[in-house]
């Protein structure tokens, strides 16, 4: 089997570990688990007893890891399972809690490179770009189906891109031609939507934030996010720290929000002068402003340029730090 290291860089590798601060014995939850560099280093660090709980929706990416983690044995339990239903797996390892929790929000190296899962607009394969191929529609079925309004929303709102609705329509008319089935078809048909000038001094390929918008979409990424923050603030134990790192504006709003909210409690009007809702605040923000990667790591690893690292800490049940 292929050596996960010479696949994937992990990032913000150090800063994640040394924010949660693993120890002997300590429960930690990595929900994005990928090839196992963050959940490898948190076993390592931790020691005697640790024991972590691994989940990812990509079974390649499952087998790679459990190829990583095979030195910690039955302290490391995996499941094909997306983060937002991380609850499944802590229930049926009779976990109440965990002592810290890590999300890396970005693509892996194994998914963009690899052409025929379809994420690449660079390498030619079918237009899929689900991390779990067996489940739910794929990019092929959205840019052959969509109406214009939702198609430029997705381009707009997850892609960031101001062509949203000239690349809409150029999909539309494309695909009335001929269905659009391969990435590198795709990748043409929005590179000819921008302006001529456009597209000669543009610093990225035209079609990237088409193809990221439409991956958002796809794996439903934000509704995973927010699904999560909901509940896992709960199954932290107290002392327990979150970190998330995030590679999209979107993403990381929501993640700040949340946080944000978490660590306020209160959740009466704002212009009402007594709280009067009872609420606790459950987390501590760490990071008052996100965490960025050191220039050397974006030196050596592009795709890490955009990483951004939000941290937190439970509380406890009385809003005090334990």
């Amino acid at each position: 089997m292929t050596d996960p290291a010479s696949i994937h860089t992990t990032v913000l590798l150090h800063e994640v570990v040394q924010w949660l601060r693993p120890r002997p014995g300590g429960r930690y939850m990595d929900g994005t688990l990928g090839m196992g560099g963050h959940s490898r280093l948190i076993m390592e660090t931790a020691g005697e007893n640790a024991e972590l709980c691994g989940l990812d929706r990509d079974e390649q990416a499952l087998a790679l890891a459990a190829e990583r983690l095979g030195p910690f044995g039955d302290r490391a339990h995996l499941f094909h399972l997306p983060f937002s239903r991380f609850e499944e797996a802590l229930d049926e390892l009779g976990w109440e809690g965990v002592d810290g929790a890590v999300l890396d929000l970005g693509v892996s190296s194994l998914q963009l490179d690899e052409a025929e899962r379809g994420f690449s607009f660079i390498h030619d394969g079918p237009l899929d770009m689900r991390m779990d191929p067996g489940f739910g529609q794929s990019a092929k079925d959205l840019v052959n189906t969509l109406k214009h309004g939702e198609l430029a929303r997705i381009i707009r709102v997850y892609g960031e891109d101001p062509m949203a609705g000239k690349i809409a329509s150029a999909i539309l008319r494309a695909r009335q031609q001929e269905p659009i089935t391969r990435t590198l078809q795709l990748a043409e048909i929005v590179r000819l939507a921008y302006p001529p000038k456009m597209r000669h001094t543009a610093r990225n390929h035209p079609a990237t934030r088409t193809f990221q918008g439409l991956r958002i979409a796809v794996n439903r990424e934000i509704g995973e996010l927010e699904s999560y923050l909901e509940t896992v603030m709960d199954r932290l134990n107290p002392g327990g720290r979150l970190a998330i790192i995030s590679f999209h504006s979107l993403e990381d709003r929501v993640v700040k929000h949340a946080f944000r909210d978490a660590a306020k409690g209160c959740v009466c009007p704002p212009r009402q002068p007594i709280c009067t809702c009872g609420g606790i605040p459950k987390l501590k923000v760490l990071t008052k402003k996100p965490l960025l990667p050191e220039e050397e790591e974006m030196r050596a690893n592009p795709r890490s340029r955009s990483a951004k690292l939000r941290v937190a800490e439970r509380l406890g049940a009385d809003g005090e730090q334990a």
